[in-house]
């Protein structure tokens, strides 16, 4: 098939090189323009920018979509249809038109659940038991078209890190398998009444709030890890925990002891909470990498009766 890709970060790659190992003709692929990014602001490609610059294939990387002229240059490439996965950019009608099989998505959620901008983080942090990736045609509603495909998998103790790999891969083969038998496929309407959103991660969010039960505060902690990272204060100085060091919060069990909410109730760590305690066991300081509970204990002794902010 003549296939127009539209992709931006890591997880969209396995369905780009999927595609491409298929043998199908990516005629172009869209991508967000390269951003500023390390400590010297250089402008830095898309992971999908440099996929597509090493399998040889036309990159395009319009700031929008809206212009009479970027839509009628998305329309000549003449595609088939167009696969989308986390591309970033509202796609107007007339670029959802234009192929001939239309626009599908690679969405990381079973839906009608977690439809918008984070699936998997709000399915760990929801406490779901499954979480998954949907085929969908796409409409101008927000996630809102017909399915075509589904797969599920198990978040057990997994991270929304952990997750997202694994979602790209089983997303890859999944789109794959959906082209090669779209001939066949009946989409399916969602039902719109068990339809929920998945808003962007607010930076508030990350901060932890003790007095929430340390099992709600394990699955936020898994469902931020690594990025942006639930993090508390420490205050290398008084151990107030007001306007200290920032600290992340990266893997986290939940433990049957009780004390004040942001309590630091032994030498291991454990921190009470709201119901139960809390005890970090990956963290990460700023501007140092993540490193295990015990390391950082040893260059970072916390004494028991710390109160952390």
């Amino acid at each position: 098939m003549r296939i127009i890709f539209m992709g931006t970060p890591e997880f969209a790659v396995p369905t780009l090189k999927a595609l491409h190992h298929a043998a199908h003709e990516i005629v172009a692929v869209y991508t967000q323009p390269p951003r500023p990014a390390g400590r010297g602001k250089k402008l830095q490609p898309s992971p999908v920018q440099k996929e597509a610059e090493v399998l040889g294939l036309e990159v395009r990387s319009p700031t929008s979509l809206k212009s009479a002229e970027e839509q009628a240059r998305f329309a000549a490439l003449d595609a088939d249809v167009a696969v989308v996965a986390a591309y970033g950019l509202i796609l107007p009608q007339a670029v959802l038109d234009a192929p001939e099989h239309g626009c599908l998505n690679v969405h990381a959620s079973i839906l009608p659940r977690w439809r918008g901008a984070a699936p998997i983080h709000r399915a760990v942090m929801a406490g779901d038991p499954t979480t998954g990736v949907t085929i969908m045609q796409m409409e101008a509603g927000l996630d809102t078209g017909p399915m075509l495909a589904t797969i599920r998998t198990p978040i057990e103790a997994k991270t929304t890190g952990e997750l997202t790999q694994e979602l790209a891969e089983k997303g890859a083969q999944l789109m794959v398998g959906t082209l090669r038998e779209l001939a066949n496929h009946r989409p399916l309407t969602q039902d719109e009444e068990r339809a929920v959103y998945a808003p962007k991660i607010d930076k508030a969010e990350a901060r932890i709030d003790w007095t929430k039960p340390a099992e709600e505060l394990e699955r936020l902690v898994r469902g931020l890890a690594p990025f942006p990272g639930a993090w508390f204060e420490l205050d290398p100085g008084s151990g107030s925990g007001t306007g200290g060091e920032r600290v992340k919060v990266l893997r986290a069990e939940v433990v049957e002891q009780d004390g004040q909410p942001g309590e630091v109730l032994d030498d291991a760590l454990t921190i009470g909470c709201g119901e139960r305690a809390l005890r970090p066991l990956r963290l990460q300081r700023a501007g140092k990498p993540a490193m295990d509970a015990g390391e950082f204990l040893r260059g970072r002794p916390v004494a028991a009766g710390t109160r952390l902010a």
